[in-house]
């Protein structure tokens, strides 16, 4: 069964960048250190063959993986985000119950995840802690070292 992901129009076009990359540059690479090796003579004793067949069977599902993700990738209209709740792509401004400091995450699709830029996955605890929540909330998150408690400061787009 296929699985959808929602993407932000930056977040799908990096995705279909990084396809077109894999199969207009890197798939000729392949094909190409393939036909030098095979070119070097029996290809029974060609461990040089070998290694550009394999990289070649890795890259193909690589390409095949990203094939899949686009085609099940929903671009998300950021105009009509519903701010009363957390959902993907809302920027959320919380505040940790323990330690009273104030943090600012954007939840997004697992593969747009970048926690230096402020953006965090759906998928990761705090971002499953958050889903559904409404201003005023306390999300109780339980992570690796232990349960966090972040209040809900502020929901946006």
């Amino acid at each position: 069964m296929s699985k959808v992901s929602y993407y932000t129009e930056e977040g799908l076009k990096k995705l279909k960048e990084e396809l077109n990359q894999l199969r207009d540059v890197e798939r000729p690479k392949a094909s190409q250190a393939i036909a030098e090796a095979r070119d070097k003579g029996d290809l029974s004793e060609n461990a040089e063959y070998d290694a550009a067949k394999e990289a070649q069977g890795l890259l193909e599902m690589k390409i095949a993986k990203l094939e899949e993700v686009v085609s099940n990738a929903r671009l998300i209209d950021e105009s009509q985000l519903d701010t009363s709740k957390v959902l993907v792509l809302s920027k959320v401004r919380l505040r940790n119950k323990q330690n009273k400091m104030e943090v600012a995450y954007t939840l997004v699709a697992e593969s747009e995840a970048d926690l230096k830029a402020g953006k965090i996955s759906v998928t990761s605890p705090i971002g499953k802690g958050l889903l559904g929540k409404k201003v005023g909330d306390v999300a109780e998150i339980q992570v690796p070292s232990g349960a966090l408690k972040f209040e809900i400061l502020e929901i946006s787009r």
